[in-house]
């Protein structure tokens, strides 16, 4: 299936930002003819996005974003003026000949403007996310926010006062106690699919990364178009609960899961019994 051609206006507006914005020569940059960030790992957060980003950061081929998490789409200011300064996040890559761009923010996926100001930067944009089983996800959430001394309540109460304490960042989406929210990933994906073929998104699970990351990466390697790589399994941001998730709390996930769970089966054509089986 042929991709939609950029617009010649926006092509010609990209490619002057790219030079008298940041410096660089859209031309001669190496990015493949492209001025553009060519893929992002947009969630979900928790997901083995940070893993991800370390092994790719070993391709040749790929230059990624000088830190992890630009956070360009998902904050309003950056789109409040009438022309985006996309230099803010072109300043992140200082990319050899021939390297394809690419950045991860996991929040991108949960973030409801985020896909459409992705679309209106690079329709051609390809998207890959990372799918966590979302009762241990929610549960790593909530572990990272207490480590980080943002959140005191234990998880249980947290799972009682979610929807109540997210109210407190309407219109916009939680970044915080959104522990179960980030979870109901079928209307994320479809949110993504509104705005982007089937053809530019990569879903993995997350589980699989861990436990086969040689075939996950080749899944990515074949997607982004560059040659695959031997790569070394690695463990990387993995932590310690400092307390387990009891039986009470993970049963009461699972009942909330349990259609969202089957309903992702449909839509990605996986088998996620494994998400369920460990709850019951």
């Amino acid at each position: 299936m042929r991709l939609p051609e950029v617009p010649r206006a926006v092509n010609f507006f990209f490619r002057r930002s790219w030079k008298t914005e940041t410096g660089l020569n859209a031309q001669g940059n190496g990015n493949r003819g492209s001025a553009l960030v060519d893929f992002l790992i947009a969630g979900t957060q928790k997901g083995g996005t940070t893993a991800l980003f370390a092994y790719l950061q070993a391709h040749p081929e790929i230059c990624l974003a000088k830190v992890k998490e630009t956070h360009f789409f998902d904050i309003e200011k950056n789109f409040k003026r009438k022309r985006v300064n996309y230099a803010d996040l072109h300043k992140h890559f200082t990319p050899r000949r021939g390297q394809l761009l690419g950045e991860a923010t996991p929040i991108t996926m949960y973030w409801e403007a985020a896909p459409r100001r992705v679309w209106e930067y690079n329709p051609r944009m390809k998207l890959i996310c990372l799918l966590r089983d979302p009762i241990e996800r929610a549960f790593s959430q909530w572990n990272m926010y207490c480590e980080l001394g943002f959140e005191e309540l234990s998880f249980a109460d947290a799972l009682t006062q979610e929807a109540e304490r997210c109210r407190a960042a309407l219109p916009l989406q939680h970044r915080i106690y959104s522990y179960t929210d980030r979870g109901f990933y079928c209307e994320q994906i479809r949110r993504l699919w509104r705005f982007f073929p089937r053809e530019q998104t990569l879903f993995l699970k997350t589980e699989d990364l861990r436990t086969r990351p040689q075939e996950s990466l080749d899944r990515v390697f074949d997607f982004l178009g560059v040659r695959r790589q031997l790569v070394e399994p690695q463990v990387v941001n993995a932590h310690s609960y400092t307390s387990e998730m009891d039986v009470a709390a993970r049963s009461r996930l699972a009942d909330l899961y349990e259609c969202e769970i089957r309903q992702l089966e449909r839509l990605l054509d996986w088998d996620c019994r494994d998400w369920l089986a460990v709850a019951r």
